[in-house]
């Protein structure tokens, strides 16, 4: 295979369409894309191997888990990336159980939806 040259036609990720687009080769590099182009946005950018880059909210999720699990169980160190089984954990209350909620649905007790308000155009009456 050919070493690429400048204008060369390429896959690569874009991160601007966040996806694998056509794009053109800006800068080489020891033989090597270096910068590219995409044809699809136009936007410039490293050449990245096709590769999206790596997620950043998986550490603040993970430190958010954490932070609910040491409130349910104090003790339980957990270990960001670690799988927890659920079926462990306590179950919350509710103020309102799921039975009386379904029963008084079912009675007709439950409220009706509020009107939609009209949409008022021009100056408002005195």
């Amino acid at each position: 295979m050919r070493d690429v040259r400048l204008g060369d036609d390429i896959d690569d990720y874009c991160v601007r369409c966040k996806r694998v687009m056509n794009h053109d080769v800006v800068s080489v590099l020891d033989g090597k894309p270096a910068k590219v182009r995409c044809r699809t946005c136009h936007s410039d950018h490293d050449f990245r191997n096709e590769q999206p880059p790596p997620p950043k909210v998986d550490a603040r999720k993970a430190a958010l888990f954490n932070e609910v699990l040491k409130k349910v169980d104090p003790d339980a160190e957990a270990v960001a990336g670690t799988e927890v089984d659920v079926t462990d954990l306590e179950t919350v209350e509710l103020d309102e159980p799921a039975e009386e909620v379904a029963a008084a649905a079912e009675a007709g007790e439950s409220e009706p939806p509020p009107a939609p308000k009209k949409a008022v155009r021009g100056r408002a009456k005195k």
